[in-house]
């Protein structure tokens, strides 16, 4: 089979162009792979309003590490699609992190200073308070302060 040169395409890495048997030529492994790999719910493809997948270079890319985890590290499909749904919380933690951050450095900014504060109950939940307001609790007077550190 002749390889397909992926550089003629100038779509984004997450626009779904390429059909199964070109997807599956990319990834180097057999179309069923990836028809299982569907079913599994490791690489989820667009569809076609008829029911075609369509995979984008991400997915692509997805299915080679799939391929890699299951042939060189021998992880088995179920521990492949707990590290990839591992792997999408702490990409969705990183991301909500920035958010806040983003957040603390608007809120230092306006005021010159933070007006608010993260409490701890003495169950461990964190909760934000404003600055000098007591603890929820009456069994416990603490009073976490958290400052980022500057950059």
């Amino acid at each position: 089979m002749a390889r397909i040169d992926v550089s003629a395409f100038s779509p984004d890495d997450d626009t779904p162009v390429f059909v199964i048997s070109v997807a599956a030529e990319l990834a180097g492994m057999h179309a069923q792979t990836l028809r299982q790999y569907d079913r599994l719910g490791l690489v989820t493809p667009s569809r076609t309003r008829g029911g075609g997948r369509r995979y984008s270079q991400r997915d692509v890319a997805l299915l080679r590490e799939v391929q890699r985890l299951s042939q060189e590290e021998g992880v088995s499909l179920a521990g492949i699609a707990r590290i990839l749904e591992l792997e999408n919380q702490v990409e969705a933690l990183r991301a909500r992190v920035a958010e806040l951050a983003a957040e603390v450095d608007a809120l230092e900014a306006g005021s010159g200073r933070t007006t608010r504060v993260f409490s701890v109950s003495p169950s461990g939940d964190v909760y934000a308070a404003r600055l000098g307001e007591r603890p929820r609790s009456t069994r416990s007077q603490a009073l976490v302060v958290w400052r980022p550190p500057r950059r």
